[in-house]
């Protein structure tokens, strides 16, 4: 039985970044750059003006002065000559501003008598141009890794892309284990119970970007789990739920074993999850998480998160915070422990039931409460190290 600290080593080190692929901007939300992203052109790509108004080639026309309007510059149509200084332009917010602009007079600031336009008494000192690249300049970067939002992509689309590489998803591969095992909404018979972890870390971990393909349940006979993972061989990452232990029907590390596991680990010093197992088998890692609905999402947001965050060029530490105790503990045992908790007016608290079969507990925490080995009693207002359930 081995670490976290180690588990987490030995996981990281089966998985490693994966190729990148084109995808256009449309698609490209949730995605993660496959490197730093230099703008192709400014923005914006020429000066603008930033009301409506008239352009005019004096940077400090006094109160009374006079010029003559000799055309117009709007969105997408440009007035073409140069200004001289007794001229104007009327111009509209975003449009280019004439060859020779200084300054836009706006227009609650001018008299217009036909083709002129006077200055009033008390006009506005801002020039109200917006520079060419005034946002950023041709070759600006934006920094990677970082998964992509909706600020992102409208960033990227100003730069001038319209499809931008990205790491490629994840291929994973789940395969829940049981034979009292059924599908969410099937009759159960005595004895059999509905197949749940399996959805759930699904969705974790579609979520955090992978492509996950939810396999039909391999049941307790080593030729049914001889056919799972043929079909999971595509795969870069398999996680089995469930048989990881070492009872008579715990039969995942013999049929992995004999499909070309190379086992790097059995068992983990934590609770929930000490039976986990993982290896390389053939191409893909694969994790083997214990049945216990808690244990398998517990293990996913400790170890698969930061595998999958390997894979895509992110950094796969855990992001973890120092929370108040507004309930006292008690002293923690040999194995590290994740508590499930949730936040409360003066920190955080533990839940009163941790069985590792509890969704209900699981569904209603919000965070996970780090105890080290042998961490001695807490009291309330002591700082833990917690840890954010991911939605």
């Amino acid at each position: 039985m081995i670490s976290v600290e180690a588990a987490t080593e030995r996981l990281l080190a089966l998985v490693a970044p994966l190729p990148s692929e084109m995808v256009p901007l449309r698609l490209a939300a949730g995605r993660v750059p496959a490197g730093p992203v230099s703008a192709r052109q400014s923005q914006p790509p020429f000066a603008a003006s930033a009301m409506d108004g008239y352009a005019v080639a004096v940077e400090a026309p006094a109160p009374g002065d006079a010029f003559r309007v000799v055309g117009e510059s709007a969105a997408g149509h440009p007035y073409e000559g140069r200004l001289a200084v007794t001229d104007a332009v009327r111009i509209f917010t975003g449009a280019p501003l004439p060859e020779g602009s200084r300054r836009v007079l706006i227009q609650e600031d001018v008299v217009q008598d036909g083709d002129t336009i006077r200055l009033g008494d008390d006009p506005d000192r801002s020039d109200y141009i917006r520079p060419a690249g005034g946002d950023f300049e041709r070759g600006t970067t934006m920094p990677a890794p970082c998964r992509l939002g909706s600020r992102d992509i409208a960033l990227l689309a100003a730069m001038g892309y319209g499809a931008v590489p990205v790491a490629r998803r994840p291929n994973v591969a789940i395969i829940m284990t049981g034979d009292e095992l059924r599908a969410p909404g099937e009759t159960l018979a005595p004895g059999q119970i509905t197949a749940s972890n399996g959805y759930g870390l699904a969705a974790m971990l579609e979520a955090a970007g992978a492509e996950v393909r939810l396999l039909p349940i391999a049941r307790d006979r080593a030729g049914s789990l001889r056919t799972a993972f043929e079909l999971a061989r595509e795969a870069d990452l398999v996680v089995t739920i469930g048989g990881a232990s070492v009872g008579d029907h715990d039969l995942v590390a013999m049929a992995a074993g004999q499909a070309g596991l190379d086992l790097a680990f059995h068992k983990v010093a934590m609770r929930p999850g000490k039976p986990l197992l993982a290896g390389r088998l053939n191409a893909a890692a694969m994790v083997g998480l214990p049945g216990n609905p808690v244990s398998a999402m517990v293990c996913g947001v400790v170890f698969l998160l930061p595998m999958l965050r390997r894979m895509l060029g992110l950094p796969a530490e855990i992001a973890t915070a120092r929370c108040a105790l507004a309930a006292p503990l008690k002293a923690n045992g040999a194995r590290q422990h994740y508590m499930r908790g949730r936040r409360v007016a003066d920190g955080c608290e533990a839940e009163a039931r941790q069985d590792s079969s509890l969704l209900s507990v699981l569904a209603r925490a919000d965070l996970l409460i780090l105890r080290p080995p042998h961490d001695p009693e807490r009291a309330v207002g002591d700082l833990v190290e917690v840890i954010d359930l991911p939605a």
